[in-house]
């Protein structure tokens, strides 16, 4: 069973970047989008055996999640259900018999830490969504999680301590979360591999000089860890300031 997530850092400019090609090429079971920037109505977008579930924010044009599925989900949810963090169409919950999945978009931090106290909420309410959920069955989570967890995550992190998604504060947080009980499934197959990003600024070529970050993830619970069977990134996939990345399960 494959699973692919990307930011898109907006859908219909995606769109005219060959989108639909790139999505029937890969040919996953789940495909979650994150950033999307999109309002109901705004796009018509289908793909023959796939349904699609689709979370977004009151504010238009700002970010935004989706996920197109193979498989029927038991229940379907939107967001946390705690008020103050469902306005920004950030989370979507699809339930199955063996897992949750869950594609979640985290808040930017911003520059100077502008809105870390947010995150931080954020954060601490998010881990307790994904512990009650994990309690009745594993959960898959994956999405942009606006963090680079460690120094090899990262192409210069001794310029980036304290910047937004590498501060010590929101990787504390991931640390937490994996410190709940769960796994980093990239870094759990593949502990000292180097270079390997998902995020390029748009500045100085940092694409062609894979000048990037690792932010996003497939984060699993736990006891999943034996169901892993690659873990992988696929930065040859343009159309975005973020690549796709993957997972593949064995049930």
């Amino acid at each position: 069973m494959r699973f692919i997530s990307w930011n898109v850092n907006g859908l219909r400019a995606v769109m005219k970047k060959g989108f639909e090609d790139i999505f029937l090429t890969l040919d996953t079971d789940f495909f979650c989008l994150q950033e999307t920037k999109l309002q109901a109505g705004q796009i018509e977008l289908e793909f023959p055996g796939y349904e699609s579930y689709w979370c977004y924010a009151e504010k238009k044009g700002y970010s935004g999640t989706a996920v197109f599925t193979k498989h029927t989900p038991l229940s379907v949810s939107y967001n946390l259900g705690i008020d103050r963090h469902d306005t920004e169409g950030r989370v979507i919950t699809l339930e199955y018999g063996e897992f949750f999945l869950v594609c979640v978009y985290t808040p930017n931090a911003q520059d100077g830490l502008k809105r870390i106290d947010y995150r931080m909420d954020w954060e601490d309410c998010f881990r307790t969504y994904l512990c009650e959920l994990d309690a009745r069955k594993p959960v898959i989570i994956c999405g942009d999680m606006n963090v680079a967890h460690n120094e090899i995550d990262l192409k210069n992190p001794q310029t980036n301590i304290g910047n937004a998604g590498f501060s010590y504060e929101e990787r504390g947080k991931f640390s937490e979360l994996l410190e709940a009980g769960f796994t980093d499934s990239f870094r759990w197959l593949y502990p000292d591999r180097k270079d390997a990003y998902s995020w390029w600024s748009y500045r100085a070529a940092a694409r062609e000089r894979n000048v990037g970050w690792r932010i996003d993830y497939f984060v699993v619970s736990n006891r999943l860890q034996e169901h892993i069977k690659e873990a992988f990134i696929l930065p040859e996939v343009t159309g975005s300031d973020h690549c796709p990345v993957g997972l593949d399960m064995i049930w």
